[in-house]
């Protein structure tokens, strides 16, 4: 494999940091999944604790880490985004444990266990994943940044890379707000790499792109993306999103995802310093 990508960053390197940083992290929330926020802000996770929710040793990783794995083992032994081929993958970690830290799937959402059953019994990529408004779930976002990485070391233009995300996205979460979410999260990722300065900031520009991008193609990719304050980073708390969405389903569910984001990738570039220190992208 060529040493850098289209871009000029070296692939190794953002492989290892982006991976390690999803599965470093899982392990460190595994412990305290399903508890509040209130609970967590009372007893923050400081350091890596086993048990908990799962009753697992320290550094065990949960379906989030493994779904990403099976993604990313797809795309390194095809060199390509084949669909078939990681739902395939999915229905392993699924029926026979792999790509887990124990030989065993656990902590299976409810859409993604849908979309596998579905494809095992039709072997259809296309058509598995759910396209209602009550499928929607994080269940692909949290496993979308091998797909991310790949259209971005492949140089693939913003829409070539959107519509690769939606497709994979699509194999458990076909509804178009789920889809989007990856979306978000791929112009969110590129800021990261390609800006400077300090990481909100380029989150922010992240964000504004993405924004700019599905409602310059708003025919194409199915209609409103309301700005709102979701176009500013620093209205992102908690409360200011209750506050604000609590009256649509759909503003919150974005919003949701948008905070999800932003906790993910600061907590992340913080984990990556101590568990990737041989990463090297350009800050």
């Amino acid at each position: 494999m060529m040493k850098n990508d289209a871009n000029g960053k070296d692939i190794k390197n953002l492989w290892l940091a982006g991976v390690m940083g999803v599965v470093v992290g899982d392990a460190l929330g595994c412990p305290v999944q399903f508890r509040t926020r209130q609970e967590v802000k009372a007893d923050p996770v400081k350091k890596m604790i086993g048990y908990g929710t799962f009753n697992l040793p320290a550094g065990s990783w949960t379906d989030d880490s493994s779904l990403t794995l099976a993604l990313l083992s797809s795309i390194g032994d095809r060199k390509s985004v084949d669909t078939t081929d990681i739902m395939n993958r999915f229905v392993e970690w699924l029926d026979d444990g792999e790509y887990t830290p124990f030989g065993m799937s656990f902590d299976i959402g409810r859409g993604t266990m849908i979309a596998i059953e579905k494809y095992k019994r039709t072997h259809d990529a296309v058509t598995c994943g759910g396209t209602s408004e009550h499928d929607n779930g994080n269940g692909s976002l949290m496993r979308i940044l091998p797909t991310c990485i790949y259209g971005y070391v492949s140089g693939l233009s913003g829409e070539e890379a959107v519509d690769l995300i939606h497709r994979v996205s699509a194999l458990t979460h076909g509804h178009m707000r789920s889809k989007m979410a990856c979306g978000i999260y791929y112009f969110c990722m590129k800021s990261i790499l390609d800006v400077e300065g300090p990481l909100k900031e380029r989150l922010q520009r992240g964000v504004t792109a993405a924004f700019d991008f599905y409602e310059k193609n708003s025919d194409k990719y199915g209609g409103a993306t309301e700005k709102t304050g979701m176009m500013s980073l620093h209205i992102m708390t908690e409360s200011g999103i209750l506050r604000r969405f609590q009256s649509s389903l759909k503003r919150i569910s974005k919003a949701a995802a948008m905070w999800w984001i932003l906790l993910r990738q600061l907590f992340g570039a913080l984990q990556l310093q101590a568990a990737s220190k041989s990463a090297s992208l350009r800050q």
